[in-house]
């Protein structure tokens, strides 16, 4: 769920206040200030819900009577076709009937959140409504409590599905502004949201239009559902006649909770997001998705479903069979995941889209897994482009961010191509800082981001590069440098050559009268010397001799070994990253041996790679300041050292 202060209208704003005054009036000394949200957005949803349920109540009550011992599920199908209704209450209780009197609130209360149906019972397991409203009884509040929310109008009638958004959005801003920074794990800003909805729908304007146009989004990550929500809005906007279908999957019981039944009091359906680990259980196995929204966790372990991981891993084309980065940080699995849940491009001319949160890591990150599901993303096309946001953007962090725009059917125009843009510049600060969040995209800084997108590779080269895949891939070339030697005879030469069954005394007068032979030409010189006194130097000898009595020598020519190969120096040995759009001999001439001419290289060996090194492309170097600029502001400071010291002494 986004969490940017909500521009709602005043009546809203008032429902809002009204419902937050709980948290002034009735939990005060009860409840940890920052936990006072925890139990204000429960009530809201039970409230809500009962508003919605209302009119129909009494008669959806006799029907669901009327079936007896029918299973859960088919009651449910039952209600739905004869009341049009996705979730319903057959208790005779109300918060109303339950505020008329205040004995046995809380055993009430119970009995009444048990008369929903079983498709939403999951919400209030998540919110933990049992444990908390025992705590408001036990603090003898509850009944306070519940009489307050009792009296609220939230009926749609009063209250727009969009109204109702609105004040659960404002509400959960308050309580994000009390729990702080933790909160960060399942909320992300809505002007993030924002931008990627823009972009990821932007190429779709044609094929939205018409009465039959209908979309499925997704998100595996959905937290409170709001990037879910704020997509499903902007595409109603383009055409309010869409058929807009919700997917989502989250982990966290809380975020679960409140994103279920955000949707569910705008009007979406009750299973729009599941519970459950997206890494360890797919539970949309099968399906994909015509956009796909994502904020993983960053930096997050996961060694626990690393067994799982790996199993699905071995499977080929499975989700994580392109690679796995290091269990450290599971964001390339998200990445991946993500990928492989895109609508495969048709012969309609449809795909499917993406926009993933990352930080920098699986930019950069260079382990075998990593690098293998980059490759895996460039080589298939799949990047659209990736859009740097501003630091201080998310309420859990305040490091650099980047959303990855994927896509399975580019515009031809884009098809081979991947677009950088810089957004880290397009920012304004907040009035007050909420966690990490400090900055804010207002609509004028998104509309020169999508614009950029939009203007591809006529837009403003500050903030756009439009690159090939290969442009992110390298070969790491060995370079090393080739050693000059001359061949010098000492004590030290015999004792490193003792050893050897090989090496005889015989041998040292030979060695000596080697002394100052070229070091090259010792594999011819030193058998031909051996045998003329009746020795021999089998190939074993001459390589210790050679290595035994090599000096460097600057002078002498490039050292080769008996077999003519290149011998490195010692202390001397680099690699050389050279993108594969570049020929390596050339690359060498032109950036290694004008400072190194001794340098040899080879290109047999390179080991390939790949990285998305998004700064270099729009970094401007700046132009040094002349010397005497710095000189005289030296002597300057000097100056005045000197006056302060002179003053100190006098005094």
């Amino acid at each position: 769920m986004s969490m940017a202060e909500p521009a709602a209208s005043t009546s809203t704003t008032t429902t809002a206040r009204i419902v937050w005054d709980t948290a002034d009036k009735f939990l005060r000394n009860v409840v940890d200030e920052e936990d006072y949200g925890d139990f204000i957005l429960p009530f809201t949803v039970l409230r809500r819900l009962e508003c919605m349920l209302a009119s129909t109540k009494h008669e959806v009550t006799k029907f669901v009577a009327s079936l007896g011992e029918m299973p859960p599920h088919l009651i449910d199908i039952a209600v739905k076709d004869r009341f049009k209704l996705s979730f319903y209450n057959t208790s005779p209780l109300d918060l109303k009937t339950i505020a008329s009197v205040d004995d046995n609130v809380a055993k009430s209360l119970k009995s009444y959140i048990d008369g929903f149906s079983h498709n939403i019972a999951d919400i209030w397991v998540a919110f933990e409504f049992d444990r908390r409203t025992r705590i408001l009884a036990e603090a003898n509040r509850l009944h306070a409590v519940v009489k307050h929310f009792s009296v609220l109008d939230l009926s749609p009638g009063s209250l727009a599905n969009t109204a109702m958004g609105d004040v659960f959005e404002d509400v959960m801003y308050r309580a994000f502004n009390k729990k702080g920074k933790a909160a960060g794990n399942f909320y992300t800003p809505r002007d993030a949201i924002k931008l990627m909805v823009d972009i990821l729908i932007t190429n779709d304007d044609e094929t939205l239009a018409g009465d039959s146009a209908l979309r499925s989004i997704y998100d595996p990550t959905a937290g409170s559902g709001g990037m879910l929500l704020v997509a499903q809005e902007a595409l109603r906007r383009m055409n309010d006649k869409i058929d807009v279908t919700l997917y989502g999957q989250e982990l966290m019981p809380s975020a679960f909770g409140l994103g279920k039944a955000d949707l569910l009091i705008q009007g979406g359906r009750p299973d729009a997001i599941k519970q459950g680990n997206t890494l360890v259980e797919d539970l949309y196995e099968g399906q994909t998705f015509d956009y796909v929204l994502s904020n993983p966790p960053f930096g997050t372990d996961w060694s626990a479903d690393e067994k799982s991981v790996r199993d699905q891993a071995k499977v080929p084309g499975a989700r994580f069979s392109r690679g796995l980065p290091s269990t450290s940080d599971g964001q390339m699995l998200f990445l991946a995941h993500c990928a492989s849940k895109l609508t495969p491009a048709s012969g309609r001319g449809q795909g499917g889209r993406a926009a993933v949160v990352s930080n920098a890591s699986p930019l950069f990150a260079a382990d075998k897994g990593p690098s293998a599901i980059r490759q895996w993303l460039l080589e298939e096309d799949l990047i659209d482009a990736i859009v740097a946001l501003p630091a201080d953007m998310f309420y859990g962090t305040g490091i650099a961010t980047y959303v990855w725009f994927l896509d399975t059917n580019k515009d031809l125009e884009r098809k081979g191509k991947i677009q950088l843009i810089d957004g880290s510049g397009q920012w304004s600060l907040l009035r007050r800082p909420m966690g990490e969040k400090r900055r804010e995209l207002q609509q004028q800084h998104r509309e020169i981001l999508v614009k950029a997108y939009e203007a591809f590779e006529h837009a403003d080269p500050a903030i756009s590069r439009v690159l090939t895949p290969e442009d992110f891939m390298f070969r790491d070339v060995p370079v090393f440098k080739q050693a000059r030697l001359a061949t010098r005879f000492s004590d030290d030469v015999v004792e490193a050559l003792r050893s050897r069954k090989d090496f005889a005394d015989e041998h040292v007068a030979v060695l000596k009268g080697l002394d100052g032979t070229p070091w090259n030409d010792l594999p011819k010189t030193l058998p031909a010397a051996a045998k003329a006194v009746g020795l021999r130097a089998p190939m074993g000898l001459v390589d210790a001799v050679m290595a035994a009595m090599a000096v460097p020598d600057a002078s002498a020519p490039p050292a080769v070994d008996r077999r003519g190969k290149p011998v490195v120096a010692d202390g001397w040995k680099l690699t050389e990253r050279i993108p594969m759009t570049e020929d390596v001999d050339a690359h060498m001439e032109r950036e290694v041996l004008p400072f190194a001419p001794d340098a040899r290289w080879d290109a047999a060996k390179a080991k390939r790679g790949n990285e998305i090194a998004f700064k270099r492309f729009f970094y401007v170097p700046t132009e040094p300041r002349p010397l005497a600029e710095i000189d005289a502001d030296v002597s300057r400071i000097m100056g005045e050292l000197a006056a302060m010291f002179t003053e100190v002494h006098e005094s």
